[in-house]
């Protein structure tokens, strides 16, 4: 027993899965005060919503889009036009601006005057926007009304630069800018709230279980039946009389209260990452697991074939291969039933198994109905 717990100990520590263990039963120890309802749910009409503008950024350094790019050009035209230049498309060199689109969203409750963060991506073939200036961008919402207006100097995080001879270097996405408050809302969107007397809570994960226990917690913070859970996703309210006319302090008692949340059993894997991350609710029934690896290693040495003399043949040259197969020896290692995620874990490293023969082992013990989780693979 001593000599297994050695090697468990060696196995976490190489494989990073200590850690893991070591933050579950910190989480685990802690006392389970759940999750705030503001942090699972949202009142009905309290939410954002995407704004879209196209725009043009300029003052680059010869880096934006080429002179093919007729719909900058024709954008270019059009704005000296409207500002009294008269010029022909023909004759632009566009080479300092880039044609890009501009995202936004608009969160709820935000007034006139208020600034919002924009994103800025180029639409044409433009190399770089470091350094650019957004113009003046109308900001429109799914309903074709303008809502904000964005403007300014972008920052875009990265850099490229390449030289003469083609060799280039390049972080991040320098197509790509951001403008930290760089649009200004011009068009709020009214959520009333101030005469409501009914109003859903949405959870953002549906669940029947969870619906249940916040409706519950609800009607014991107010002293009645005032929440019922309709389905796995809404929660409807009615406000006492004594919150009448006064809402906003009726949702900010509701949305502090405390809840434990129901977790589904279930485990997520990224085969191309070697990423398995399990719920607390994953269980396994008996099973018996047996694993070992195959090791397939070929060697090429170059040979010399000289042919005999005077057969007028030609000096060639043969690559002689070597072949060798080892193959560990598996043993069956058993995992008792209804196990926690720390013994699931356990298990599989006393076994000596890395993250990715986990994520086989994880499949074929779904396979073979003992996991009594959902396995999703990403």
């Amino acid at each position: 027993m001593a000599g297994i717990t050695t090697k468990f100990r060696k196995i976490l520590s190489a494989s990073g899965w200590g850690l893991l263990l070591f933050c579950l039963s910190l989480a685990s120890s802690r006392d389970a005060g759940g999750a705030r309802i503001k942090d699972i749910a949202q009142f009905s009409g309290a939410r954002s919503n995407p704004l879209l503008g196209y725009g043009l950024v300029v003052g680059l350094n010869g880096t934006g889009d080429k002179n093919r790019t007729r719909f900058t050009t024709n954008t270019l035209a059009n704005l000296l036009d409207n500002m009294g230049i008269d010029v022909d498309p023909d004759q632009l060199k566009v080479k300092n601006v880039a044609a890009v689109m501009v995202t936004a969203n608009l969160p709820p409750f935000v007034r006139i005057g208020n600034r919002i963060d924009v994103q800025v991506s180029s639409i044409g073939d433009a190399e770089n926007l470091q350094g650019g200036t957004l113009l003046m961008t109308p900001m429109k919402g799914a309903d074709g009304n303008v809502y904000a207006v964005a403007q300014g100097p972008l920052s875009t995080g990265g850099f490229s630069a390449a030289g003469a001879s083609g060799s280039s270097v390049q972080k991040n996405h320098p197509t790509v800018g951001y403008i930290s408050g760089g649009a200004i809302v011009e068009k709020e969107i009214h959520i009333p709230y101030e005469n409501v007397s009914r109003l859903d809570l949405m959870l953002k994960t549906p669940d029947f279980t969870t619906a249940t226990k916040a409706a519950n917690r609800i009607n014991e913070a107010l002293g009645g039946s005032f929440a019922r859970a309709i389905d796995a996703a809404t929660i409807k309210l009615q406000a006492p009389s004594s919150y009448r006319g006064d809402l906003v302090r009726l949702l900010t008692r509701i949305e502090n209260l405390e809840i434990e949340p129901d977790i589904a059993a279930k485990v997520v894997i990224n085969e191309r990452t070697g990423t398995i991350v399990m719920g607390e609710n994953v269980r396994i029934s008996p099973v018996a697991i047996a694993h070992g690896n195959l090791t397939v290693q070929i060697s090429e040495e170059p040979a010399v074939s000289q042919p005999l003399p005077f057969s007028q043949g030609e000096t060639v040259v043969v690559p002689q291969s070597d072949v060798e197969v080892q193959e560990e020896k598996g043993s069956f290692s058993l995992v008792g039933g209804g196990i926690t995620i720390g013994q699931v874990i356990k298990g599989l490293n006393a076994i000596g198994a890395s993250p990715r023969d986990m994520i086989s082992i994880l499949q074929t013990i779904k396979a073979a109905g003992a996991l009594q989780a959902e396995l999703e693979i990403m």
